[in-house]
């Protein structure tokens, strides 16, 4: 009736190590009470304002390359073998606060963070640390986290699947976010694939609403990095399947970190949130862009925006500050 003492400890153990991941997030976002007082304002505002095409501002799409989107037509095989996960830079990062400084005058402090890797360096640089709602770019994680599982399980997308994830990368579709969120296992099947990715700092919403999965930048880089790199859980069919649906976002929502990139570039998704308690709005930007011959994985986060408009300037303004600062500095002679 006791065989296998060992066994249970070992459960135990695992147990207690999630515990103590969990309560390490906690302390790096905000308290539980507070988010639990949004959720319903959350779930409101999820459906109510990130969901199809919007009235954002355009840019021109960026092409997919022909080998990329013949990979990614076939859906994902899947991964004989799981590397291990992307590395994050142990490189001091380039602080970004100088450079942001008359972007941050224009709302204050505490209400934004950048996080940039330059691919083929590793070299990073950063503004904050603080934690945000994700919004709607917790979208691509999702889609990671059901990639995996399908990877696990050896079988490709089905077509629904297939569809439901077009929808949600390229249109920003919420009803199809949501479909995916309950086939993943919400966010207990989130967090156990953001495990495998690499993201220390991300924990996935509570019940039904995504949108308030908290993340920071530097994690929004590490979750970049397995989609765009090749040390990564993820097949390079799974990669190369997100990466084409992030090439090809509707034309109203290609804003963001493409206001950094060379034209026709970039790879991106876009969360904007309005929160129904303070009507304020959260508005972010992840993807891939290049610039002056380099690639970079970049991640702004924003809150407490009065419109989305505003939002969206405030995080194009930062994106090429950030981008103008750090390509300034990648390109310094190093000093003997």
């Amino acid at each position: 009736m006791h065989e296998n003492p060992p066994a249970r400890r070992r459960g135990r153990s695992r147990r207690e190590q999630r515990r103590r991941r969990r309560a390490r997030r906690r302390r790096i976002t905000w308290t539980v009470t507070s988010v639990v007082v949004l959720i319903g304002g959350a779930a409101y505002a999820i459906t109510g304002t990130d969901s199809g095409e919007s009235s954002a501002p355009t840019r021109a799409k960026a092409p997919s390359s022909p080998a990329v989107s013949a990979r990614a037509k076939a859906g994902e095989a899947p991964a004989d073998a799981e590397p291990l996960p992307s590395p994050t830079s142990t490189l001091k990062p380039f602080d970004l606060e100088p450079a942001l400084a008359p972007v941050t005058a224009l709302f204050g402090d505490n209400r934004m963070s950048v996080a940039m890797l330059d691919v083929e360096s590793g070299a990073m640089a950063t503004y904050g640390h603080d934690a945000f709602d994700t919004a709607s770019i917790v979208k691509v994680d999702i889609l990671a986290t059901l990639l995996l599982q399908a990877q696990d399980q050896g079988r490709r997308l089905t077509t629904e699947e297939r569809a439901q994830s077009a929808a949600m990368i390229q249109k920003s579709d919420n009803d199809s976010t949501s479909a995916l969120w309950t086939r993943i296992g919400s966010a207990r099947g989130l967090d156990a694939a953001n495990e495998r990715l690499g993201l220390t700092q991300t924990q996935g919403g509570d019940g039904t609403v995504w949108g308030i999965t908290q993340t920071t930048a530097e994690d929004q880089i590490r979750l970049l990095q397995s989609v765009f790199g090749d040390k990564s859980p993820l097949s390079e069919g799974s990669r190369a399947y997100i990466q084409d649906l992030m090439q090809h976002v509707v034309g109203s929502q290609t804003w963001g970190v493409s206001a950094a990139a060379d034209s026709g570039t970039t790879a991106l998704k876009n969360g904007w949130l309005k929160r129904t308690q303070t009507k304020k709005w959260d508005v972010n930007s992840i993807g891939r862009i290049q610039r002056d011959g380099r690639v970079y994985l970049m991640a702004v986060l924003l809150n407490n925006c009065s419109t989305q408009e505003v939002g969206i300037s405030i995080v194009e303004q930062a994106t090429r500050a950030s981008a103008t600062a750090f390509s300034r500095k990648l390109k310094e002679k190093p000093t003997t």
